[in-house]
């Protein structure tokens, strides 16, 4: 209207008719409480209200128009971001892979990772700082706010030093055998620590250390440097020529990743996608001995 300064034309640019714009316009004054338009000699002419509502007006329909591009970028995942969640064995293996083919179907998504012990990573679910995260599925199950889709199951080894002898004469390692072999072991809180400590528990020994304290990547390092051996994910050992991995005799020790959200929150598209690209990796069987999907 204030370009047309007519209301059949106005009306036509709106693709309304102009009964509705008129009343459009009679609803709106009546609720700023001012006459916005006047007839002037069969034209139509902003009053001092429509004056001064005028570059208000503007800006509200270039906001609103920004508004929708915005979305529409993020709905069509040309930009946003995912916060995700790893332990450290997932993010010194099965992540970064996931990552780069994410990175290269999506580019101007932001990537935000967090690495830490699966409950610390429940904990920043339940929080509300993390989207999804890749955490250890515990028998017990995690907190009912969550939902927790299994995703693989992968293996334990033993890593020794590729350059020395190895932790038994067999083709297989019985957990006993350890007995006298000192063990490079996590930190106190780390997923695995309590694994192995209660694995050589019921083997009937407790474990000699080497040396203790470390995450994923500092155990590997000791272990290369000949310090001991230690109880891991057989995926972590990809990569590594300077370690060997020696299975366990049967039954064996696994463990189960899943992939974790919020059961009612709704996932962010770049998440989802995220989410989707992670399920489609491991569904084309691009995985290392010892992992099997789920």
């Amino acid at each position: 209207m204030a370009e047309t300064r007519h209301f059949t034309q106005a009306a036509d640019a709106l693709n309304v008719s102009q009964p509705t714009l008129s009343k459009q316009i009679h609803t709106l004054e009546e609720t700023l409480g001012a006459p916005l338009f006047e007839r002037v000699r069969g034209a139509v002419a902003l009053t001092a209200a429509g004056d001064t509502l005028l570059p208000l007006a503007r800006r509200m329909v270039a906001d609103a128009d920004a508004a929708r591009d915005a979305v529409q970028e993020i709905v069509g995942l040309r930009r946003g971001r995912v916060r995700v969640g790893a332990t450290p064995s997932l993010c010194s293996s099965l992540v970064p892979t996931v990552l780069r083919r994410f990175r290269t179907e999506h580019p101007d998504i932001e990537l935000h990772v967090n690495e830490g012990s699966s409950q610390d990573l429940i904990t920043d679910l339940l929080a509300r700082d993390l989207d999804l995260a890749l955490i250890v599925h515990p028998e017990q199950g995690v907190d009912p706010a969550l939902h927790a889709a299994l995703v693989l199951r992968e293996s334990l080894v033993v890593a020794s030093v590729a350059s020395g002898p190895p932790p038994t004469a067999n083709r297989q390692l019985a957990l006993a055998e350890l007995r006298d072999t000192p063990l490079v072991m996590f930190r106190p809180g780390y997923d695995l620590r309590d694994v192995t400590l209660e694995a050589c528990r019921r083997a009937g020994f407790t474990p000699r250390f080497a040396v203790e304290g470390g995450e994923m990547d500092a155990v590997l390092a000791f272990v290369e440097a000949g310090l001991g051996v230690a109880l891991v994910p057989s995926m972590v050992l990809v990569n590594r020529p300077l370690l060997r991995a020696t299975p366990l005799a049967s039954p064996g020790m696994r463990r189960t990743i899943a992939l974790a959200h919020r059961r009612r929150a709704v996932l962010p598209h770049a998440a989802e996608a995220l989410r989707a690209t992670l399920l489609d990796h491991i569904a084309t069987g691009e995985l290392p001995f010892g992992v099997q999907p789920l």
